[in-house]
């Protein structure tokens, strides 16, 4: 006999629509934020685009994912995946090699000559964007896919910015490059390159513009004063990264130090060995544990014949002679002088201390404002205190990297767009994010993460040949199928199969499940078996508009 018909025994009116008020509480499917999504700066949707790659939809997986980054083999090379940093199987075994599947899609979308779906808007405006850098591509391609004209000027010869003059192309091969980006042209957005902007409100006015988005990248090297006497060979290594891409003869010498502890500095000393130089050192003021480059950069590098003189500072050049300060950490963790010297020789010193953003020719517009550092200060939609103008990617105030710049151009698309409609764009409320603490994984098991193949090193230093290789469609199914798919029902049958009620019914493959609280004691055995934490107890007084139906997924 079942808990109901011992209860409806007692008092059939009360009992006949199961524990009635006996129930406390009652379980609702939910629909959390997983923790890689969160922390995508492109605002990728990388679970749902996970779904569909771990069941060979590959092509659905691709339109998923260009709907908020357009880049996905730029982005599956160079992108530094804080995702997988923030992936909740870190604590299994390894992170989700997330960047590593969208880099197979995206090569497979170029292979296949896939192209973006997506119903424009009508009603749609003129905007000009400055800079065909990952921002200006970035806000060209979603303008375009709500509707608007948008014409690139750029003032250098090529579009990409510094993902073509100062990534190498070991990291970022240039016809991958030149594919994706060509993508955006194919969609309409017309391209004006050798064409600096001077004066952006004269160019708005005579091109007809509505509206103007300005991301010009980070292309100055910062100055730093060394005392130097008879200094020879000193070069920025921005410079030094854009000489040799294109195809310039740059005299180095035997030996080169590379003066900075970033990840321009590790690129310069690496493009330095491939040049010939028979030693590349680099000198900073910091030890590893607190270098601004990201670790299998400096490991690379290392591996690669590289030397790095960590704790060390430049404090005088005599001809080829480099004085360098011995530093130490202090108990604040910030390096401070010893007092100790020590000499370097040195044909040649690229200096790789940071990069500046050349935001001059905005100084007379009225209304435009600056940071001490020269960075443009925008509003929280992307405007900045010119009427019409928006800014972003490195020379707004925040962290510089690829992902963030095109995450800067799909959000100031959205604030144009609204802008210009006479709309409000409101971005959505986030879900709560599910951390690791709140997966119940019944079923886990160790499966690690697929290792990416290397170009073997012999191979490397005689050329610029792409080093980090792509995965098979295999290895790309079985990366996608690691995903735990935190806070989201991906129909496991933990809940269905656990209800000692049968209060949970399927509804098919694709469509969930759903609650039946007529049958439903509120016990929580299905919360309890849910391992990606999709289900929630909630109590019966906060339950007047709950209809038991499994969401779905808006991530």
């Amino acid at each position: 006999m079942t808990r109901k018909d011992m209860t409806a025994n007692l008092n059939p009116d009360k009992y006949a629509r199961g524990t009635g008020a006996l129930r406390s509480r009652r379980p609702i499917y939910m629909d959390y934020l997983p923790p890689c999504n969160d922390a995508c700066p492109a605002g990728e949707d990388i679970q749902a685009w996970l779904d569909l790659a771990q069941a060979g939809k590959y092509h659905a997986a691709w339109q998923k994912l260009i709907e908020n980054n357009p880049f996905p083999a730029i982005h599956g090379r160079v992108c530094y995946h804080p995702c997988e940093t923030a992936c909740n199987r870190t604590y299994t075994d390894n992170e989700v090699s997330i960047h590593a599947v969208e880099r197979f899609l995206g090569d497979m979308a170029m292979e296949q000559g896939w192209k973006p779906e997506f119903t424009a808007r009508p009603g749609g405006k003129r905007v000009l964007v400055v800079g065909g850098g990952p921002s200006g591509l970035s806000a060209a391609y979603h303008l375009t896919r709500l509707g608007h004209q948008v014409d690139i000027f750029e003032a250098g010869p090529v579009l990409g910015g510094m993902i073509h003059f100062g990534i190498p192309a070991y990291r970022m091969p240039r016809a991958e490059l030149k594919q994706e980006i060509s993508r955006v042209e194919d969609m309409g957005v017309k391209f004006h390159c050798n064409h600096r902007v001077s004066d952006i409100r004269g160019e708005m006015e005579s091109g007809n513009f509505d509206a103007a988005f300005v991301a010009v990248g980070a292309h100055l090297s910062k100055k730093i004063d060394i005392p130097a006497r008879e200094a020879k060979g000193m070069m920025d290594a921005v410079s030094f990264l854009k000489s040799v891409e294109n195809g310039e003869q740059v005299q180095l010498g035997r030996r080169v130090a590379i003066y900075g502890g970033g990840n321009t500095a590790m690129d310069a000393a690496r493009v330095a060995k491939r040049m010939g130089v028979d030693e590349a050192m680099i000198i900073y003021r910091r030890d590893r544990e607190n270098m601004a480059a990201h670790d299998f950069e400096a490991a690379e590098a290392l591996e690669e014949g590289v030397k790095i003189n960590w704790l060390r500072t430049i404090k005088e050049i005599d001809g080829s002679t480099i004085e360098v300060e011995v530093m130490e950490l202090g108990e604040d963790g910030r390096p401070r002088p010893t007092g100790k010297f020590e000499k370097l020789e040195a044909d040649s010193l690229i200096m790789a201390v940071g990069q500046d953003t050349d935001t001059g020719f905005l100084e007379d517009v009225p209304g435009i404002e600056f940071k001490a550092d020269g960075t443009v200060i925008v509003g929280p939609n992307m405007m900045t205190g010119a009427e019409g103008i928006f800014a972003g990617g490195d020379m707004v105030p925040s962290d510089r990297s690829v992902t963030i710049a095109t995450g800067h151009g799909k959000k100031a698309a959205r604030y144009i767009d609204a802008w210009l409609r006479n709309e409000t764009y409101t971005p959505p409320e986030k879900h709560p994010i599910v951390d690791h603490e709140k997966l119940q994984l019944w079923y886990r098991t160790s499966a690690p993460m697929t290792r990416q193949e290397h170009l073997p090193m012999a191979q490397r230093i005689g050329g610029f040949e792409e080093i980090l290789q792509g995965i098979s469609e295999k290895d790309a199914i079985y990366e996608a199928r690691r995903c735990l798919s935190c806070g989201n029902c991906f129909e496991c049958d933990g809940c269905y199969g656990s209800c000692p009620e049968g209060a949970i019914i399927k509804l098919g493959p694709g469509k969930k499940y759903r609650y039946d609280y007529e049958l439903c004691t509120g016990c929580g055995v299905c919360q309890e078996q849910c391992p990606c934490h999709a289900i929630e107890m909630i109590p019966e007084s906060s339950a007047a508009n709950v209809t038991g139906q499994a969401p779905e997924n808006k991530r």
